[in-house]
C-alpha cells in the first residue's frame, strides 16, 4: 500500500466519522440527550485524529505547503473547524453546539472527497510560501468566525426559547447563555488578529506580484469588508463592553453577509481568485 492510498483511507474513515457524528449531535437534540451529544463528540474527536493524521501525510511532502492540493485545501478548512471547536470543549461544555458546528465540517468534507486527488489549487505562478501563510491564516481566521456565529445563533435561539419559558426538558441539554457567549468572544478575540496576519501576507504577495489592479478585485474589497465589520465587532466588545444577544445577532449577520458575498463574487465577477 503507497501513501496515497494509506490517505485516501484515513480520509475516507474521517469523512464516515464525521458524518456519524453529525446524524447524532442532531438526534441528541430530537429526542433531547445530551449523552447523544457526548458520544458525538468522542466521533467528531475520532475523525479529527484521523484527518490529522492524513493532512501529516500530506504535509510530509513539503511541495503541499506552497501547493497545496483542493481536496487538502477543502480538508483543511474541516480541520480548522473542528480544532477550535474541540479545543473550546476544554473551557466550556457546550457539546450541543456540535449540532451547528458538525454540518459545517461535514459540508467541508464532502466537498473534498468531490475533488480529484492531487488536482492543483494555486497556480504555478502564484505557489510560495507568502500565499501559504495566507491561505493558512485566512482559512483559520474563518474557522473562528464560524463557531462564534453557530455559538451566536444558538444564544439566539435558546434566549427566545427562555424569553418565551418553552425550555421544558431541553434545558438540561442545551449549554447556558454565558458559555455561549464566552465562545463568542474567545473566536473574536483570536480570529480577527489571525485573519489580520492573512489579509497583510497576501497584500504584500499581491504588491509583488500583480503590482496593480488587485485592490480593486470584489473579493479582496468583500473580505476586507468583512475585516472592518469583525475589527468593529471586538472593539465594541472590548472597548464597550458589547455582549450577549446583540453581539451573538451582529456577528451571525456579518458570517451570512461574508457567506452572500463569497457566492455572489464566483457567480457575478471576475476575480484573481477564481482558483478558490
Amino acid at each position: 500500500m503507497n501513501l496515497i492510498d494509506l490517505q485516501l483511507i484515513l480520509f475516507k474513515i474521517a469523512l464516515i466519522l464525521c458524518a456519524v457524528s453529525t446524524v447524532g449531535y442532531l438526534s441528541s437534540l430530537l429526542v433531547k440527550k445530551v449523552r447523544l451529544a457526548r458520544i458525538s463528540t468522542w466521533i467528531l474527536a475520532a475523525a479529527f485524529g484521523f484527518l490529522t493524521v492524513n493532512l501529516l501525510f500530506a504535509f510530509a511532502n513539503s511541495s503541499v505547503l506552497i501547493n497545496p492540493g483542493s481536496r487538502d485545501f477543502l480538508s483543511l478548512c474541516a480541520w480548522s473547524v473542528c480544532a477550535v471547536y474541540l479545543a473550546l470543549q476544554f473551557k466550556t461544555k457546550t457539546r450541543v453546539l456540535g449540532a451547528f458546528i458538525s454540518p459545517f465540517i461535514l459540508l467541508f468534507m464532502i466537498a473534498a472527497a468531490g475533488e480529484a486527488s492531487g488536482k492543483s489549487l494555486v497556480p504555478q505562478n502564484l505557489q510560495n510560501w507568502l500565499t501559504a501563510l495566507h491561505l493558512f491564516c485566512v482559512i483559520m481566521g474563518e474557522a473562528l468566525f464560524i463557531v462564534a456565529s453557530c455559538a451566536g445563533l444558538m444564544f439566539i435561539m435558546q434566549n427566545s426559547l427562555l424569553k418565551n419559558k418553552k425550555l421544558g426538558k431541553m434545558s438540561r441539554l442545551l449549554p447556558s447563555l454565558n458559555d455561549l457567549d464566552r465562545i463568542n468572544h474567545i473566536c473574536l478575540l483570536w480570529g480577527f488578529p489571525i485573519l489580520s496576519v492573512g489579509i497583510i501576507a497576501g497584500a504584500v504577495f499581491a504588491e509583488i506580484s500583480w503590482q496593480s489592479g488587485w485592490l480593486t478585485d470584489p473579493k479582496i474589497i468583500w473580505t476586507f469588508a468583512g475585516w472592518i465589520i469583525y475589527g468593529f465587532l471586538l472593539h465594541q466588545r472590548l472597548a464597550i463592553g458589547w455582549k450577549g444577544y446583540r453581539m451573538a445577532l451582529i456577528s451571525g449577520a456579518a458570517f451570512i453577509l461574508l457567506l452572500l458575498s463569497y457566492g455572489s463574487v464566483r457567480i457575478c465577477f471576475s476575480t484573481l481568485h477564481n482558483f478558490i
